[in-house]
C-alpha cells in the first residue's frame, strides 16, 4: 500500500489557495494538479503553487490522482462528487458536501459500492482548542451535558467577497455556509442530533455589494438569512443554534456547553484555536491552560490577530485512513448527518414544528496532541 495519495483539485476559486497552501504541511497527501471550468483560473493557481493545470476531464482520468478535492460552488458539489466516484477516485468536499440528505445518501451508496471514501470539511473541530474541550468533557469535568448555545451572527459576505452571489441563493445562507463548523463541533462534543425546530426569516429582499470589483451591484436574496434553531441531541441535551447575516453587532459567545457539574466556553469553531474557559459548580469562570496541541498553535495572520489554521487536516486524516485501513474523522456519515440537521432546520422554518432525523453518526475519534503530530510531515 502506498504511503501517499495523489491529490487533484476541482475548483480554483478563493478557497483553493487554502488547500494549496496548507496541504503540504501534512503526511499522506501530494498535490498533483488542479482544474476549473475557467482554464485561466486553473493555470493561475497551478503557476502560483507549482502544480499542473488540467481540464476537469483530464484530471478525473489522471492515474496519478487518487483523491479529488471538490471546491466547486455548493450547487455543483453533488455532480462533481458523483463524477469523481464514477472515475474510481476518493473525494473530499468543501462544505456543505451536498445540499440534501437524499443526495448524500446516494453518494454514500455509490462510494460503498465502489469501495471508495467520501469525506468533507469542516475539519476545524480537529483544532487544539476544540479537542481540548472534547478531552475535558470526556474526562467528566462537566458531568452530563444538558444544554448549550451557539451563535454565528454578522451582516454577511457582500462587503468583502469578490463574488458573493451564491451566499444568498438556495444552498447558501448562514446556516449552510457557517452552520457546518458549529454542527461539526457540537457532534464532536455531544454526539448526534435527534430532532430540530427553527424560526427563519429574511431582513431584506436584496443585498448591495460593496466589495471590488462589483461594488454597487445588487443580489436578490433567495434563502433565509436569519435562522434560530433548537436542537435535541440523542443523549438528551438541548442546544440553541443561531445563524444570521442580519446582525450588525452582538455579545454572544460562539459556543457554550452546560453540564450537571459545570460550564465550558469555546472559541469560534470556524478556527482551530483560541481560548477555552471552564467553570465548576461554584460558577467561577477560569481560563484553561492550553495543551501542547499542534493544531492550536497560531500560524497565520488574520485581521483580528494571529490565528491557528490547519485546514487540510481532515483531508490528510481521510487519506491516511485509506492507507491505514481505519475510520476517517471527517467521514461521510458525519457530514451527511450535519447536512440533514441543517436542511431540516430550514424545512422547519418553512413548515413549523419539529423535524425528526433519519440519519445518525458516532462522535469522531478524539485527536489528541500525539495524534495530531502524527498527521504532520514535520511535527514540532
Amino acid at each position: 500500500m502506498s504511503t501517499e495519495l495523489g491529490i487533484g483539485i476541482i475548483g480554483c476559486g478563493n478557497i483553493s489557495t487554502t488547500y494549496l497552501g496548507f496541504a503540504p504541511l501534512f503526511r499522506g497527501i501530494k498535490l498533483i494538479a488542479c482544474a476549473d471550468l475557467n482554464p485561466a483560473a486553473a493555470r493561475a493557481r497551478a503557476e502560483e503553487y507549482g502544480v499542473e493545470a488540467q481540464s476537469v476531464e483530464a484530471l478525473l482520468a489522471n492515474p496519478a490522482i487518487d483523491v479529488i478535492i471538490n471546491l466547486t460552488v455548493p450547487a455543483a458539489h453533488f455532480e462533481v462528487a458523483k463524477a469523481t466516484l464514477e472515475a474510481g477516485k476518493h473525494v473530499y468536499s468543501e462544505k456543505p458536501f451536498v445540499l440534501s440528505a437524499e443526495d448524500g445518501k446516494a453518494l454514500r451508496e455509490l462510494a460503498q459500492a465502489k469501495g471508495l471514501s467520501v469525506g468533507s470539511s469542516p475539519d476545524t473541530f480537529l483544532g487544539g482548542a476544540h479537542q481540548q474541550a472534547r478531552a475535558l468533557i470526556d474526562e467528566g469535568r462537566l458531568g452530563t451535558i444538558t444544554a448549550g448555545t451557539a451563535h454565528v451572527m454578522s451582516h454577511g459576505m457582500e462587503h468583502w467577497h469578490p463574488n458573493p452571489d451564491f451566499f444568498f441563493k438556495p444552498g447558501g445562507g448562514p446556516m449552510l455556509d457557517l452552520g457546518p463548523y458549529y454542527l461539526a463541533n457540537l457532534i464532536n462534543l455531544i454526539g448526534p442530533v435527534k430532532r430540530v425546530a427553527a424560526l427563519t426569516s429574511t431582513a431584506t429582499p436584496t443585498r448591495r455589494i460593496t466589495s471590488e470589483p462589483r461594488n454597487g451591484e445588487t443580489i436578490d436574496v433567495e434563502t433565509p438569512t436569519n435562522i434560530h434553531a433548537l436542537l435535541e441531541f440523542a443523549q438528551g441535551a438541548t442546544v440553541t443554534l443561531s445563524t444570521s447575516w442580519d446582525v450588525w453587532a452582538h455579545r454572544h459567545g460562539p459556543m457554550e456547553i452546560y453540564g450537571t457539574e459545570g460550564s465550558l466556553f469555546l472559541p469560534d469553531p470556524n478556527f482551530f484555536g483560541g481560548p477555552v474557559e471552564i467553570a465548576g459548580r461554584d460558577g467561577k469562570i477560569a481560563p484553561v491552560e492550553p495543551w501542547a496541541h499542534p493544531f492550536g498553535k497560531p500560524n497565520q495572520e488574520h485581521p483580528h490577530g494571529m490565528v491557528a489554521n490547519y485546514r487540510a487536516a481532515g483531508l490528510a486524516d481521510m487519506a491516511l485512513s485509506v492507507i491505514e485501513g481505519r475510520e476517517a474523522r471527517c467521514s461521510i456519515d458525519r457530514a451527511l448527518h450535519g447536512i440533514e440537521i441543517m436542511t431540516a432546520i430550514l424545512r422547519s422554518g418553512e413548515e413549523g414544528g419539529f423535524v425528526e432525523m433519519t440519519t445518525t453518526c458516532t462522535r469522531a475519534p478524539a485527536l489528541d496532541p500525539e495524534g495530531a503530530r502524527a498527521l504532520l510531515r514535520k511535527p514540532d
